[in-house]
């Protein structure tokens, strides 16, 4: 690598880029970019987020315009580097950019449900196909221009994750109370002729955009395969706080029994034509439909999986794999309690059943709370609040440690949706708390108190 660095005269107001980390025996480091140095430019050109930061770098001879955060000066500097070398700059913001908020008033949006006085974060809607790119999100891609679609085509943002509900226009743009929605069509088959892999999700709510609708969007959407990787469909999600907003039929054992079918139906056509099922359900509609959950390879390479596709099935088989393998050699008896919310409390009660069989000196104590704060139709274990958990523990008896599944814990954070911090747990209910991972290893290794 070879450097040169020339001073130049500061001209104007630039986009603020400030520089959080300079990463240890980096290019920036040996030329002296300090944490709250700017970057103004590369090669000329204003960086107005990571992924220009990202494309122009990747030169074998670029130009940076930095400001010096002490003296205010704008310092040129000339780096030869490996065409992918990095520079080991960690900036302000990963998007070095405002992400860019949801303008939909959806039917069925669960950020709408929530009740007034939680945390400013939570009632921000992302909707930033960057985002999705980088962290997984799901983007309507309602809230974008042409010449956004263009970007993410110039930069081959791939893949892309794109909340669609229905390939209905004129239905989508009622749902998503959008006048643009019904542009998905046209935006997604850019987006594949440009060989963009896209993953698909559905929110489904009953007699608006399931039964034949559902059915043209399966087929829609599947028309966009290889590029189109998976589709997921996931159900409305309902709490207590609707006052004012769309009136909706929650799912019950009968309608979501129809759905498994309905999918079901579409996946052997897929799987006979294209090799996979393309098409999946949420965990929750066979846990609604009490119906057994398919054997693992069904869910193929689980490109669902943070929707929820798979995770109780996952889960079963890495505790049956694991309990294969490990020992556990303290002898003296102990007592330790599980909280759940209600969809996964018949699934960890019988996986806690098999340890206890194996280690015959442990009593687990599994215990579901009812979610009083959203409502008790919201029964997943990530929308657990901490005051209902307090609430419902503070006269059972605990043993040793509770553990508490990390889906209620927020971006990397140790604090619930309502605020209440795990200590704050800890305290109230005079106990030790243990986060576990939704792994089979660190399930048991929680329980039994084994590194993980």
């Amino acid at each position: 690598m070879e450097t040169s660095i020339k001073n130049i005269k500061k001209q104007g107001k630039k986009k603020e880029n400030i520089i959080l980390k300079i990463e240890k025996d980096s290019i920036a480091e040996e030329l002296g970019i300090e944490v709250g140095d700017k970057l103004i430019s590369i090669n000329g050109q204003e960086v107005k987020d990571v992924f220009d930061y990202r494309y122009l770098i990747n030169d074998e001879y670029i130009e940076l315009l930095v400001e010096d955060h002490n003296s205010g000066e704008e310092v040129l500097l000339e780096i030869e580097k490996d065409y992918d070398e990095d520079l080991g700059i960690v900036f302000e913001t990963g998007l070095m950019d405002n992400a860019r908020s949801c303008s939909n008033k959806c039917i069925f949006c669960f950020i709408d449900q929530l009740p007034k006085g939680m945390r400013e974060t939570l009632y921000f809607k992302d909707d930033d196909s960057r985002l999705s790119f980088l962290q997984g999100n799901y983007v309507t891609l309602t809230n974008m221009t042409q010449k956004d679609l263009d970007r993410i085509k110039f930069y081959h943002l791939s893949p892309i994750n794109i909340s669609v509900h229905t390939t209905d226009g004129e239905l989508r743009k009622k749902m998503l109370n959008n006048r643009f929605a019904d542009r998905i069509n046209d935006y997604i088959k850019q987006l594949a002729d440009c060989g963009i892999d896209m993953n698909f999700q559905i929110v489904l709510c009953p007699n608006i955009n399931d039964g034949k609708n559902l059915d043209k969007t399966i087929e829609d959407l599947s028309k966009f395969m290889p590029h189109a990787k998976s589709l997921c469909i996931v159900p409305i999600g309902l709490t207590k706080f609707r006052e004012g907003l769309f009136k909706h039929t929650p799912f019950d054992k009968e309608s979501s029994a129809k759905v498994i079918d309905r999918v079901s139906y579409y996946q052997k056509i897929f799987k006979e034509k294209y090799g996979t099922n393309f098409v999946y359900v949420s965990d929750e509609f066979f846990l609604k439909a009490e119906r057994a959950f398919p054997e693992i390879d069904y869910y193929e390479d689980f490109l669902q999986y943070e929707n929820g596709v798979g995770m109780i099935p996952l889960l079963c088989y890495e505790v049956d794999e694991y309990l294969k393998e490990v020992s556990y050699k303290d002898s003296n008896k102990k007592l330790v309690s599980i909280a759940t919310g209600y969809s996964a409390y018949n699934t960890i009660k019988m996986l806690s059943e098999k340890v206890m069989d194996k280690f015959k000196n442990i009593k687990i104590n599994v215990y579901r709370i009812r979610n009083d704060f959203f409502g008790d139709s919201i029964t997943v274990a990530g929308l657990l609040t901490g005051t209902d958990i307090i609430n419902q523990l503070k006269d059972k008896e605990l043993g040793e440690y509770l553990l508490l599944p990390d889906a209620l814990l927020r971006n990397g954070t140790m604090t619930l949706l309502d605020d209440i911090e795990i200590c704050d747990i800890e305290k109230e209910l005079n106990i030790k708390i243990k986060i576990t991972q939704n792994t089979g290893k660190s399930f048991i290794n929680n329980l039994l108190d084994l590194e993980d």
